[in-house]
């Protein structure tokens, strides 16, 4: 179990209580694909990946994007037991999706990035540091299945 402090917890709680899933999700799996080229084979079922435009207007990006941060804010809302909650998509994508689990770390940086760009002055390097705890512990929890 991840020890959270009170000040983490409040760091995480009250920026993503701002968080537009939908377009925050998009902004996330945009980055990661377009930073990222080679985790375009993962999605290779959302059609048209080949520019940033073709990304970004992505109907399937959108809608992925949404159900990642929801998955997210769902690891938000069991803070206490993450690793718990995502033992069945762990199982996901190492057994049906064979994702690299490296990817779950590339992710996160999306994310932090989205999330800074955001927020501006709000995105503290304390509130940073919380969410970069955050997402190592999503990733070890995504990355469970592959140990």
């Amino acid at each position: 179990m991840v020890l959270w402090k009170p000040t983490e917890r409040q760091a995480v709680t009250s920026i993503w209580a701002k968080i537009d899933a939908e377009g925050h999700g998009q902004d996330t799996l945009e980055r990661l694909l377009i930073v990222y080229p080679w985790t375009r084979r993962y999605f290779d079922t959302f059609g048209d990946m080949s520019s940033s435009e073709a990304i970004h207007q992505n109907p399937k990006v959108r809608a992925h994007g949404k159900k990642v941060l929801s998955a997210i804010g769902e690891c938000i809302n069991r803070m206490d037991d993450i690793k718990g909650y995502l033992a069945p998509l762990s199982i996901l994508h190492s057994d049906t999706l064979h994702v690299d689990p490296e990817n779950f770390h590339l992710l996160g940086n999306c994310l932090i990035i989205a999330i800074a760009a955001s927020f501006g002055e709000a995105f503290t390097p304390d509130v940073e540091a919380a969410f970069h705890k955050l997402m190592a512990v999503i990733s070890a929890g995504l990355s469970r299945q592959y140990h």
